[in-house]
């Protein structure tokens, strides 16, 4: 049984606008296992990086954790379980946590590194903030990082600036200062976006491998189901903010349950496809956060909809066996054990 490492129980994030309340996170459970892969999977707008910055106490104002827990499980037999909401997100503790513990590569490496610093001067700041060496050894450290994830020449590198970089050359530097300090977990919020084909698969492996090396945990964020096939052990699947199903890859491909995970299976273009197969598309958009639909979140796209219930009853989560849920009502009564969170419609 893979440790746990991470648990995420109930997490709400809100941002209080002048308009009213965007709910961009409601009630999202998720499980992270030492040495294993979960992506998180949905449109732009489903919350996927709201979460993600929620774990890590980086949620901009005027967005905050309004309920729900995270909690990082101690490495130590014995040790103390962290609930990280409790903690202030400038303060101490959480500041110890990031980077060391639990490190995220952003999205865009352009807007993430400093464009006035150079990338030896970025990783090693990382080393020498959350470990006890001299600047010499800080920059050893970041050296053998960057040959890590395959940098060639990275004692030259190292005194380079991020402009000076392509951007494959760039999401490499973001990943060395991630994993320099050896985290448990490892967040990557969508680290291929903008980047060609071959640079996508090269980073891939070379966060396979370093998952590999240090046994991490790792948080994927992407809307790109093959990429999803090619490395999620577990897959949570999001929309408006809510996990609409969970369970395993070959579960979520093989067997997949809730309408939204069906369509976005059905929209990826398949090989031997001719000129008169028309690719399906799912019908609709991403509602606008003010105007969340009633009830299900997914009803007014939904190919399944049943008219006097999906709009008037918030489906409770269903269960089915050990970490396999999906939140649906054609499945109310068929799972093993429903649970309803008290949300109202």
């Amino acid at each position: 049984m893979a440790e746990l490492v991470l648990e995420v129980k109930g997490l709400q994030t809100h941002y209080k606008l002048d308009q009213g309340i965007v709910k961009s996170v409601e009630h999202v459970d998720l499980d992270v296992y030492r040495g294993k892969t979960l992506c998180i999977v949905g449109e732009s707008g489903s919350g996927k990086s709201v979460t993600a910055r929620s774990i890590l106490g980086l949620v901009d104002a005027p967005g905050r954790i309004v309920g729900g827990e995270i909690l990082l499980h101690s490495d130590k037999e014995g040790g103390e379980t962290v609930d990280l909401v409790g903690l202030e997100s400038h303060g101490k503790q959480i500041r110890q946590i990031r980077g060391k513990d639990i490190a995220m590569i952003f999205q865009e490496p352009m807007t993430s590194l400093s464009p006035v610093h150079t990338v030896g001067n970025q990783i090693e700041e990382a080393v020498l903030l959350h470990t006890n060496v001299s600047k010499r050894e800080a920059r050893e450290l970041a050296i053998v990082a960057l040959r890590q994830v395959g940098i060639p020449r990275p004692e030259t590198r190292l005194d380079t600036y991020p402009f000076q970089l392509s951007g494959g050359m760039r999401q490499r530097c973001m990943i060395a200062m991630a994993l320099v300090c050896k985290p448990r977990v490892l967040i990557a919020d969508e680290p291929t976006t903008a980047l060609d084909v071959t640079t996508q698969a090269q980073i891939l492996r070379v966060i396979r491998n370093l998952q590999t090396t240090f046994d991490m945990g790792v948080v994927f964020i992407t809307h790109d189901l093959g990429i999803v096939a090619e490395i999620a052990d577990d897959v949570a699947i999001m929309y408006l903010g809510y996990v609409v199903e969970r369970g395993t890859v070959r579960e979520i491909f093989h067997d997949p349950k809730h309408p939204y995970t069906k369509a976005l299976l059905r929209s990826i273009p398949r090989l031997g496809a001719t000129g008169v197969d028309q690719l399906e598309s799912i019908r609709g958009m991403v509602p606008n956060p003010f105007n969340r639909p009633t009830a299900c979140p997914f009803h007014t796209r939904c190919d399944s909809f049943m008219p006097g219930k999906c709009n008037t009853t918030m489906p409770p989560i269903t269960r089915f066996g050990n970490n396999r849920e999906v939140r649906c009502l054609l499945y109310g009564d068929e799972g093993s054990d429903s649970t309803d969170l008290g949300v109202e419609a």
